[in-house]
């Protein structure tokens, strides 16, 4: 796990190098064991490196890493967990390693198959960069999933990339905030992976190669996700002893380091599966549980019960449940704007975990392809009602459903009546987002007339006969990428930590997303597969428990004990004198809110957007200065470097 970054065809060596340094100290707690640049002058690229060691923690795993020639070069972010099986591989064909690292698996693999041949290859998780001196090509790659984040930007015919937009910023290489981006924030509480909080940055997208050769740029996707099929002969049985086998190769695969490995253990079914097969398999590691006591998300009896109970080594770390989570350490833990409110706690474990390990493995990812959310459930009996009506259905339903209150248990039923009919439009038009703003009249000048893009998906009938299938598509390059995945990799990579996920296997994601619906939601029990093999090799109290999670009040506290400074910045905000939002009315909606005791999320995302905006400008002002000072000292010193 590191951060990486890289100019590929600039016009001053000097002026890269100068500007690759800051983008790299942006980037120094993705990787506190080490800085590395390597530069082809005469090519015009510059690659660089921040590193965290997991494997080879010697210096022949730093970064860059080259070639024995030096004409490939690569700088890498991430794990490839069957790089010891490709070595192996490679050796035979007479190659030498010099390290005990992933890395070099990725050179010598390139030499031999070629870029296409060993992204198909690899197994995990990544971000790289890699500099071919001899073919004069460049390629940027991301995981199958999107696990890693990478940016890039595309600038007089320059390319630059980094692990995060604000590494990006700090080099100088993003351009004004981009107006669609804030409007994704305000309906979402996150960035999709389809835009950027800078202009002229782009994400590079889940199983994607970007090329560069002479200036031109192409990508193109190498991977997707297998379809549902119907016409499966496995049973409800073969299903979870496929998955049981599949998940310990998994699981195995994430205990390869060379530096401590720890897993977290919660009261739920994922961590306490993962726990179950580091045991089944023999590993020798501590799992930590974060107890809060007094709280009632506390999860620390039930976790200890499970240790207990499989026989492993459990840590408790406390935190008191008075500990208040730094807004500015959520701010400064995501290149973008960021508000989802279990952030806040993963920061938290995080932080905890840290001097403990280097390496933890989670329970993520077993909710997205086992189906696990309530709404997966929901869809799934809008989709099979769906098919049992006739066409005709969705335009009488279009003529009667406005005449109904949406309010209570009408609500949920007029809703249920929507995904009916209208498909993954009318789910994606049932969040509450941008119209709560736009009611109330607290969009400022610049975002009076913005959209988002999922509101434009029309509804269709054909759509609600697989609303389910379509959903999990469109989540899957959504809230998956842009939420859960950015929460944990944010969090972790703020305190040095790798987090690997057994449960974000290619292979299990493979196996599962092919599942009829109706096995993964068994007699209509979420995450029925995984909840059975919990049954079966851990107990019934751990497969019946109830999903809970890292929650942080977040919507109380808006109207408690955040409302003082909340109005402090909003009655000086920096959003209203930049035309995004108007303090007034989003002043009043917070004094509507606080006779409830509750704020809709929109009141947490203008909160958390202005501290957002509040400290990157103090950066900017930091940057400049710092700008300044350097220009006044080359113009007493000629020789300086700086350009």
């Amino acid at each position: 796990m590191c951060g990486i970054a890289g100019i590929v065809g600039f016009k001053d060596s000097l002026n890269a190098e100068s500007r690759l340094k800051k983008m790299l100290t942006s980037l120094s707690r993705r990787g506190p064991d080490g800085e590395g640049i390597e530069v082809w002058t005469e090519s015009k690229v510059a690659l660089g490196h921040r590193r965290l060691s997991i494997f080879d923690l010697s210096e022949a795993g730093r970064q860059p890493m080259l070639s024995p020639d030096s004409q490939i070069g690569i700088v890498f972010n991430g794990a490839i967990y069957n790089f010891r099986f490709l070595r192996v591989e490679l050796e035979k064909l007479g190659y030498e390693f010099l390290s005990q690292t992933d890395t070099e698996v990725l050179i010598h693999g390139y030499k031999e198959w070629g870029i296409d041949q060993l992204v198909s290859k690899i197994r995990g998780m990544f971000a790289f960069g890699l500099w071919d001196n001899q073919r004069r090509k460049f390629f940027l790659v991301r995981d199958r999933l999107g696990v890693k984040p990478l940016f890039f930007s595309v600038k007089d015919k320059q390319l630059v990339f980094a692990s995060t937009a604000r590494a990006l910023c700090s080099g100088g290489f993003a351009d004004e905030i981009d107006k669609g981006a804030i409007a994704e924030f305000l309906e979402f509480g996150y960035v999709t992976d389809q835009r950027a909080i800078y202009r002229g940055v782009e994400k590079l997208q889940a199983a994607e190669i970007l090329e560069w050769c002479d200036e031109e740029i192409k990508t193109r996707s190498y991977w997707s996700l297998p379809s549902v099929d119907d016409n499966s002969k496995l049973t409800f049985n073969d299903a979870v002893e496929e998955t049981e086998k599949i998940f310990l190769r998994a699981v195995e695969r994430r205990l390869d380091a060379d530096v401590p490995v720890g897993s977290l253990l919660s009261g739920g079914v994922d961590s306490s599966l993962v726990c179950w097969a580091i045991k089944e398999l023999g590993g020798d590691i501590t799992a930590f549980t974060i107890g809060t006591p007094g709280d009632v998300l506390d999860e620390t009896s039930d976790a200890k019960a499970t240790a207990k109970k499989l026989g492993i080594n459990h840590s408790v770390l406390e935190m008191s449940s008075d500990e208040e989570p730094s807004i500015d350490e959520m701010i400064s833990a995501y290149g973008e704007p960021f508000a989802c409110a279990s952030a806040l706690g993963m920061l938290r474990v995080s932080r905890a975990v840290r001097n403990e390990a280097t390496v933890l493995l989670t329970g993520d990812g077993g909710d997205d392809v086992f189906l696990g959310y309530p709404e997966h459930k929901h869809f799934l009996m809008a989709q099979k009602l769906a098919n049992k009506l006739p066409k005709v259905t969705a335009s009488l339903w279009k003529q009667t459903n406005g005449l109904l209150p949406r309010k209570g248990f009408l609500k949920r039923a007029v809703s249920f009546a929507d995904y009916t009919t209208g498909g993954l439009g009318a789910v994606t038009n049932a969040h509450d987002g941008l119209p709560m703003y736009k009611r109330n009249g607290m969009l400022g000048e610049r975002l009076v007339d913005v959209n988002v893009r999922h509101r434009s998906i029309e509804r269709s009938f054909d759509s609600a006969r697989k609303v389910l299938e379509d959903f999990l598509q469109h989540d899957l390059h959504g809230r998956f990428v842009g939420e859960y995945l950015v929460k944990v990799d944010g969090a972790t990579m703020r305190h040095s930590l790798e987090a690997r996920s057994p449960f974000l296997d290619q292979e299990l994601w493979e196996f599962a997303s092919q599942l009829p619906f109706d096995l993964r939601l068994q007699n209509g029990i979420s995450k029925a597969i995984l909840r059975e093999l919990a049954r079966r090799r851990i107990g019934e109290e751990v497969a019946s428990g109830v999903k809970r999670g890292f929650g942080v009040p977040v919507q109380r506290w808006i109207t408690g004990r955040w409302r003082e400074r909340v109005e402090t910045v909003l009655r000086d905000s920096v959003l209203e004198k930049e035309g995004w939002i108007k303090s007034k009315p989003t002043l009043e909606q917070l004094e509507k809110a606080s006779k409830n005791n509750w704020s809709p999320k929109q009141l947490w995302y203008i909160y958390v957007l202005e501290n957002w905006l509040r400290q990157e400008k103090e950066s900017l002002n930091a940057d400049i200065l710092s700008a300044l000072n350097a220009q006044r000292e080359q113009r007493t010193n000629p020789q300086g470097v700086f350009q």
